[in-house]
């Protein structure tokens, strides 16, 4: 089956550096001036309100321990260092692993875009070196795996009851690499089949903080037919899958006791077995990443696990 590439188009997103208004921050400037435009920042650009309050959070205990008032211009890379080595050995409250890498990068991204805003002459965060995480690996179906799923919907396709939606949904999960949340709000008019050799999905986000995560995905030529077949079976008038996220589960979990798939069928597996795919098909780093609608933040770990699941086994 072949793999399908990501359509580039170019959308605002949390990477795109956005300096502070000219005068408005310099070297002189205090932490506490600097992190609340840097607050600004990051909520006009659309960070998730998570990663908002977790870098506020982190950007907190560093001005405790440096001071509120210090100029950011004086603080060197020594000093961050310090406080790494403070936060694990002398601060007197645990800091795991996990935290200690979540610190790392929320001074990474901070110092980063005061130095790309021009703020700083130099990043004093560039040369901390950042000890990822080892979590466990995203479980992905084997060629021989997704070789037996396809066969199963298939069957339910062509089948004395025929149904359509198992065989729509994988197919669009294993081409596309889209978030459950994502399927479950692709809207038919989402759907582009104006140019019949290239039928495209659009992903849209109705809230303006997510609208940088909106992208075009090619879909398979022969993906129309499948939902033509769909539409009159189950006959959506607006949403694509006008039911819950968990009856979806179910058919998944339905197609992977017919296919004998040991490790079970959900939205992530696809996901993951998506990029690796496309990784394999040799698709770039940044185009799988725009494809999947990763952050370059969160790309860092996504990636990491990507090279470890393409690896040889040892």
């Amino acid at each position: 089956m072949a793999d399908i590439e990501a359509t580039q188009t170019p959308l605002p997103g949390l990477e795109d550096v956005v300096p502070p208004p000219r005068g408005e921050l310099d070297r002189h400037s205090t932490l506490r001036a600097a992190i609340s435009a840097f607050e600004l920042h990051m909520k006009r650009q659309g960070f998730a309100e998570n990663t908002v309050k977790s870098f506020l959070y982190d950007l907190n205990i560093f001005t405790r321990f440096v001071g509120a008032d210090t100029a950011i211009g004086v603080i060197s890379t020594q000093n961050l260092k310090d406080f790494t080595r403070w936060l694990v050995h002398e601060r007197g409250v645990p800091c795991n692993p996990k935290s200690l890498a979540r610190r790392v990068t929320t001074l990474k991204v901070f110092f980063g875009w005061l130095a790309e805003s021009e703020v700083l002459p130099s990043d004093p965060a560039a040369p901390l070196i950042h000890q990822p995480v080892t979590t466990p690996l995203p479980i992905v179906l084997t060629d021989d795996e997704v070789e037996r799923m396809l066969a199963a919907t298939q069957a339910l396709r062509h089948g004395e009851k025929p149904d359509a939606r198992p065989h729509l949904l994988v197919t669009l999960l294993l081409h596309t690499g889209i978030k459950k949340s994502e399927c479950m709000n692709i809207q038919l008019g989402h759907l582009d089949f104006s140019d019949p050799s290239q039928p495209v999905l659009w992903i849209r986000y109705s809230d303006p903080r997510y609208r940088h995560k909106e992208r075009k995905l090619r879909l398979p030529e022969w993906w129309p037919r499948v939902l033509s077949e769909y539409r009159l079976q189950y006959r959506p008038e607006k949403v694509l899958f006008p039911c819950t996220a968990r009856n979806l589960e179910y058919v998944l979990s339905d197609v992977a006791l017919l296919a004998d798939l040991p490790n079970g069928l959900s939205f992530e597996m696809l996901r993951w077995t998506c990029a690796v795919r496309d990784a394999r098909a040799g698709m770039d780093e940044e185009s799988l990443r725009q494809k999947l609608g990763i952050s370059k933040i969160t790309w860092q770990e996504t990636s990491a696990k990507l090279t470890r699941l393409l690896a040889p086994p040892l």
